[in-house]
């Protein structure tokens, strides 16, 4: 039997991290879809996310990404977030919305470009500096749409080049998360593809770099939660970008393609000693037609579920259905815990924790998104264009 007072627990301990971006304006590559209320700065974007932690209580960090969310004084950011009840995560690079990375940016051919590129970086680590945050998150549009465009193995030394001489301006505290995605913007050959080039840089690097496993950066039928046993055994994996994908892209809430998906990561999580502050849970999502705020909340209850039934495993009868060989008992097991309804559990949860039992309900019932509708008028909103 598993002990609920303890999966009660574990679950009080769990914290979320989103990102800066899912508060602004996004779309498709065709068209950016405008919201009214949205943010027109890095305050306001902190202002929203500090509703999302008031209502959910476990999303006390936001990531931020550069240079959307580039500031005078990221000391005084920081303060913002500090005084709104929330911390600043990972810092973000961006090494792929300039005319100049065309063909690349740190795997570039040309040897200016590439200077440009790791200065973005190392600037990124003065913002780490200035804010206090631990993370320094990396992901690389580079590749090649053509055989023959470059060469691919002179580009991974480039690659190798760069995450070096950010590596060695890290601080003790610091680490360096590298991404991977198996391809798109780059058609034929992408330099970090696949968690295993990821791991490789990684491991060569040392301790302080290690890799973010994004979930909807895989191709269909990857066995994601094997990346993750895999990575925890090794003792290299940072975070998680949290997202789903039916297709191609991976902006979508979390577990809202393969809510079964997210329980197994989460299971391997939990199996390999992986729900600790060393493993960032990190939103990484785009909501294009959907309201922000409520959005980023349903997100966070998705993993907070999926979390819970993970949690629900009995590891005890499990573990001896394996020893005995019985592949119906054991995979029984998993499902009873992926079959129970936790969301009585979670409201259990949050009624300890002095929130109300329904974030969405009380998000809807605080009157914030009605307030930044009318007081959010004028100005740039922040987003991405397309």
């Amino acid at each position: 039997m598993t002990d609920l007072a303890a999966v009660k627990a574990a679950l009080k301990t769990q914290a979320v991290e989103t990102p800066s971006w899912a508060y602004g304006n996004s779309g498709t590559r065709f068209k950016v879809f405008a919201q009214e209320g949205v943010p027109r700065t890095p305050q306001e974007k902190l202002e929203d996310a500090a509703k999302v932690h008031e209502f959910t209580g476990v999303a006390p960090t936001v990531a931020l990404h550069i240079p959307w969310d580039r500031v005078d004084d990221f000391a005084a950011l920081g303060k913002f977030a500090q005084d709104h009840g929330l911390k600043l995560g990972a810092i973000n690079s961006n090494t792929f919305q300039d005319d100049d990375y065309r063909l690349g940016s740190v795997c570039h051919p040309d040897a200016a470009v590439r200077r440009k590129a790791l200065d973005h970086l190392l600037e990124c680590v003065d913002i780490m500096d200035a804010t206090g945050s631990a993370d320094l998150k990396l992901w690389f549009a580079d590749g090649t749409n053509y055989p023959g465009q470059d060469d691919l193995s002179a580009r991974q030394d480039r690659l190798a080049e760069a995450l070096a001489a950010v590596y060695a301006r890290l601080r003790d505290g610091q680490r360096m998360l590298l991404e991977y995605k198996f391809f798109e913007p780059a058609f034929y050959a992408t330099d970090v593809p696949d968690w295993g080039t990821a791991y490789a840089h990684c491991l060569k690097l040392g301790p302080k770099a290690q890799v973010v496993v994004d979930t909807g950066h895989h191709a269909p039928g990857t066995n994601i939660e094997f990346i993750v046993a895999t990575l925890l055994r090794e003792g290299k994996l940072g975070a998680f970008d949290f997202n789903s994908r039916f297709y191609a892209d991976d902006d979508l809430m979390v577990g809202a393609a393969d809510p079964f998906q997210l329980f197994r990561i989460m299971y391997e999580v939990i199996r390999g000693g992986g729900f600790t502050p060393d493993v960032a849970f990190m939103l990484d999502q785009c909501h294009n037609i959907e309201a922000k705020i409520p959005a980023i909340i349903r997100s966070v209850m998705n993993v907070q579920e999926a979390t819970a039934k993970a949690l629900l495993v009995d590891a005890v009868s499990l573990g001896a259905a394996q020893r005995a060989g019985d592949v119906l008992e054991a995979n029984a097991v998993v499902m009873d815990a992926y079959n129970t309804d936790v969301r009585p559990l979670l409201r259990e949860v949050r009624e300890e924790l002095g929130l109300d039992p329904d974030p969405i309900a009380a998000y809807r019932a605080d009157g914030w998104q009605e307030r930044i509708v009318a007081e959010r008028v004028g100005g740039q909103q922040a987003g991405w264009g397309a």
